[in-house]
């Protein structure tokens, strides 16, 4: 999670914040389901102090969305005028123009500090207002080249499963923009409830933004992904020991080029930074809800010395773990 995450904002400065997604006619459905499943679903599991949802219509009329499914909206665009976070969903095509309309709109609720969050294509629509010149973003492979030439102010990153600008956010493929809504959730709710999210999904509780969209054996043979799947299990329960490559080699039945080579595989990423990865999760977990010591923390995720600690929470969001801990602790942290 280095450069992508690094700007961190949190929606729970508001009250129950607004979500609003946006449709229109020839709506990408999945993606547009994704941001129903995540932020407009009641979670009574977690309380009253859930997102508050609605759906934004870009065009008049009935709205008629991919496998023939027709909307029906919670009014137009004027909602996005009181709305916490904006989410585009994959936008109908590349030749479609974006209504001026809906980028003044996005344009202003931009200016006011609304956050807004791109699926895929919907980088696109982002690009046509303006708001991603000069920063970074990502999109769906398929459509990094299209993205290049049609806006060369926007720096787009390759190969990364989403981008976290602080208060724009953008995610590559369909499947990518659950990682980014989990992603959110988890910024603003905290790691506890976002793995809740996660469950009720059924899906794994986090993948890092730096992920490569593209891995070179995506599936891996049932087996090996049983034996790493319990090795995952195993790490997160016992993140505060020291752990070697020969070592997760030998558990897992592998030769350690094996090892890493199936590791990477299914990952993205090397043991030594999944670790970090993880235990820098724990550490903003432990921030967020407790009042446990730097050096409590440092010791109970692996890091050993708080020094340690500071470095590499530095290094991964440009902030000292104490900076976080006064931005994002829960009212209600433990003692």
């Amino acid at each position: 999670m280095p450069e992508n995450s690094k700007k961190m904002t949190n929606l729970r400065q508001t009250p129950r914040p607004k979500v609003v997604v946006l449709a229109y006619d020839g709506l990408c459905t999945f993606e547009f389901g994704v941001a129903v499943e995540i932020f407009g679903l009641p979670r009574p599991e977690l309380g009253d102090e859930w997102y508050r949802f609605a759906v934004a219509g870009v065009d008049s009329g009935e709205l008629r969305a991919t496998g023939g499914i027709r909307i029906i909206t919670d009014g137009d665009i004027s909602l996005l005028e009181s709305a916490d976070l904006i989410v585009v969903p994959g936008w109908r095509g590349l030749d479609s123009p974006v209504p001026d309309a809906l980028c003044s709109a996005l344009r202003q609720a931009s200016a006011r500090g609304c956050q807004l969050l791109s699926i895929c294509s919907g980088v696109f629509v982002l690009a046509a207002s303006g708001l991603l010149d000069g920063r970074k973003a990502t999109t769906h492979w398929r459509y990094v080249d299209a993205l290049k030439a049609r806006y060369p102010d926007v720096d787009v990153v390759e190969d990364v499963l989403y981008q976290d600008e602080g208060n724009i956010l953008t995610s590559a493929g369909s499947a990518a923009g659950i990682d980014l809504c989990l992603h959110v959730v988890r910024r603003d709710y905290g790691m506890e409830t976002a793995n809740s999210v996660a469950r009720r999904l059924v899906i794994p509780p986090h993948r890092d933004g730096s992920q490569a969209q593209q891995l070179s054996r995506p599936v891996a043979q049932l087996r090996e992904s049983q034996r790493l799947g319990q090795l995952f299990d195993f790490l997160h329960t016992h993140l505060a020991e020291p752990h070697r490559v020969d070592s997760l080699a030998r558990r897992v039945g592998m030769s350690q080029r094996t090892f890493l080579r199936r590791f990477e595989a299914a990952t993205g990423t090397t043991p030594a930074r999944w670790l970090i990865n993880e235990r820098l999760l724990r550490a903003k977990d432990y921030l967020e809800s407790s009042r446990l010591s730097i050096d409590s923390i440092a010791e109970q995720t692996g890091f050993g010395q708080a020094s340690a600690l500071r470095h590499h929470f530095r290094q991964q969001f440009a902030l000292s773990p104490a900076q976080y801990r006064k931005q994002f602790s829960r009212p209600d942290a433990a003692r």
